[in-house]
């Protein structure tokens, strides 16, 4: 049975959900206590992310198009669908032709540009019934001005300083409202909208757009009430550690995606990592899931494509963004090379036809398939933490081993224009591998030097 969208708010106020509790205090004040509640599923603990911009992926930008699109999804070797937002755009002070799909109109409908609930509904059944997972785009924080509940629930708005609706303040966000949360009515309803994609479409979670500007404790209350339906995985569009207590499997490491950029455009200074990685090792929960990506629908458009923003680092900052600590993503073009800045407000499809001679798609199918075969690399606790290797070159060359149960992977990555001669100063990584990439075996050894090309890399496995 379907529940009409005008029961949703009422039910998500009145069922009852058990909420995640952590284990019972010690009676020793100071014996470590864990403050993760929550339970990532499963299926998400080694899982790539792939993120599809209904619009743009197929030239139709419908869900039964991306539906014939899963077979190659699935060769390419991801785990879970991102969908940005399914829901009805509004056209009030709409930006561009189209709008932006982040100026929700409705929270409980589909837009027709993409087609159907139905076709939405058959999209996901297929999704499943190939072992993918799918989430959707959560736009919580605003609605469009022409969303129902700004004229049947203005109270439910923040008000500028004359007492009319508002966007975000500061950013150039004119084509939406922002909602108050300080009223219950906007839980329940934005709530109720989470519930009912999960219980009625079968969603397998969220991914929650600016989640950092909604208060915690809605999360972590929604978070709860979707495990009593079904095991969900949460990303949250935030980069704090608080945020993975009770509500987040993953948040984004824009931390990740700034010093990426920053050591691929300082010509031989790979030492901004070094920080990054500090803190995600003494900051954040050892089951967070920080996104490290190369690219996604925001850098693509406001920021710029892979090659403008890594130029001859992309590759080598691809690799590590899936195979140092952290959860990869994949956006929607780039295993075809796609060398545009996406059209956010207009109908831009990708051009797939340089899919066939994109060697960047190849490398991102061998990096999931290295991926999988290597355990040491899943994602959060499940995987290893990494491990400095030192060198005698510790500016230019980021180097690390990960290990666990007999899986060792190590990491030499030359973040400059010049190869490098580069010796191990320590013995962390002395063995023999198999090179990813290469046909062959490399011996590492303390003071044996190792040749690496310029913007290159040397990434090795060994299963004892």
């Amino acid at each position: 049975m379907r529940i009409a969208k005008t029961l949703a708010p009422i039910l998500f106020a009145l069922s009852s959900a058990a909420y995640a509790s952590g284990a019972q205090a010690s009676n020793d004040p100071w014996t470590p206590q864990s403050l993760v509640e929550i339970e990532n599923p499963d299926w998400a603990r080694d899982a790539v992310l792939y993120q599809i911009n209904t619009r743009q992926f197929t030239p139709e930008g419908t869900f039964k198009a991306a539906q014939a699109e899963l077979p190659r999804l699935k060769e390419l070797g991801v785990d879970i669908l991102w969908l940005m937002p399914i829901h009805p755009i509004g056209e009030e002070n709409r930006k561009g032709t189209l709008g932006s799909p982040y100026s929700v109109r409705d929270y409980y409908e589909v837009n027709p540009e993409f087609g159907t609930k139905e076709e939405f509904r058959a999209f996901v059944d297929a999704a499943h019934a190939q072992g993918f997972h799918v989430i959707l785009d959560l736009v919580a924080n605003h609605t469009a001005w022409d969303n129902d509940l700004a004229k049947e629930h203005p109270d439910w708005y923040e008000k500028d300083w004359k007492g009319d609706f508002r966007p975000t303040p500061w950013w150039d966000w004119s084509d939406i409202i922002d909602l108050d949360w300080s009223k219950p009515g906007v839980r329940e309803h934005v709530g109720g909208a989470m519930e009912y994609w999960v219980r009625e479409f079968d969603i397998d979670g969220y991914r929650a757009d600016v989640a950092g500007y909604v208060p915690l404790d809605f999360w972590e209350t929604a978070r709860a009430r979707l495990e009593a339906i079904r095991p969900v995985f949460m990303l949250g569009e935030v980069q704090q550690a608080g945020f993975h207590h009770a509500a987040f499997d993953a948040t984004y490491a824009w931390d990740w995606h700034n010093a990426s950029k920053n050591v691929a455009q300082s010509k031989g200074n790979a030492t901004s990592f070094y920080g990054y990685y500090a803190e995600n090792e003494s900051l954040w929960p050892r089951s967070a899931m920080r996104m490290t990506y190369i690219e996604n629908h925001d850098s693509n458009a406001w920021e710029g494509t892979m090659e403008e923003n890594y130029g001859p680092a992309l590759e080598a900052m691809t690799v590590l963004s899936f195979t140092g600590e952290g959860l990869p993503l994949i956006h929607n073009g780039m295993e075809a090379c796609n060398a545009r800045r996406l059209e956010f407000f207009e109908k831009d499809p990708i051009e797939w036809g340089k899919r066939e001679n994109c060697d960047y798609g190849k490398l991102l199918h061998d990096l999931i398939a290295f991926r999988k075969a290597n355990p040491a690399l899943a994602n959060g606790e499940w995987g290893a933490r990494m491990h400095k290797l030192e060198t005698d070159m510790p500016k230019q060359v980021f180097a690390w081993v990960r290990q666990a149960d007999g899986n060792k992977v190590a990491g030499l990555f030359n973040f400059s224009g010049n190869a490098v001669n580069v010796t191990p100063t320590s013995a962390l990584a002395d063995g023999i591998y198999e090179a990813f990439g290469q046909d062959r075996s490399v011996a590492i050894g303390q003071g044996k030097a190792i040749t690496i090309p310029a913007w290159g890399y040397l990434l090795l496995s060994s299963n004892e």
